[in-house]
């Protein structure tokens, strides 16, 4: 039972140990024996710790991977969300100038109407039966806009002309 207890704990340490002792052939081979195994037991430790970091950093580099894998996913969504977006905004882009597109041929349609020779005739029925009907209204009294002048009718004197004044005066001399 001791043996297999030496066995486990220094069968490896005192093997290695005393292989060194032999290929070195220090001056004092028990003082080198004992430092020999002290340092071992120092890269031991050592060597476990550095195997519990290397885990500890693939388990971080596989955090980072994900959160790197998942901003790829958000930057995708957002692309595709833009692009959606984008295409929305052409759709009632579309829709609007479609629209205008309709209005502006109505407009057409209505002038081409305007422009017959039976619109004209029209239009010219209603403009004369309009100044008929606003032959003796004011200016104020026509137009509805807010502070137009309240002015009554003027009527025009007979003024001389300039000529008429140079005649007169022709004759006075």
């Amino acid at each position: 039972m001791e043996s297999i207890y030496l066995q486990r704990c220094l069968g490896t340490c005192l093997t290695q140990g005393l292989a060194e002792v032999a290929r070195v052939r220090p001056l004092d081979p028990i003082e080198y024996l004992a430092l020999w195994i002290y340092k071992y037991k120092e890269n031991v430790t050592m060597e476990q710790l550095r195997q519990r970091e290397m885990i500890e950093l693939e388990h971080e580099r596989e955090l980072a991977m994900m959160e790197q894998e998942m901003l790829e996913r958000l930057k995708a969504e957002e692309l595709l969300f833009q692009q959606q977006l984008a295409f929305q905004l052409e759709l009632e882009m579309q829709e609007k100038e479609k629209q205008e597109t309709e209005e502006l041929q109505r407009t057409q349609q209505e002038l081409n109407k305007d422009m017959s020779p039976e619109g004209i005739a029209r239009g010219e029925e209603s403009i004369l039966s309009e100044e008929s009907v606003d032959s003796g209204k004011t200016l104020a009294e026509i137009s509805d806009r807010y502070g137009a002048p309240n002015l009554s009718r003027v009527e025009e004197l007979d003024e001389p002309m300039l000529s008429d004044v140079a005649l007169n005066i022709d004759q006075d001399l």
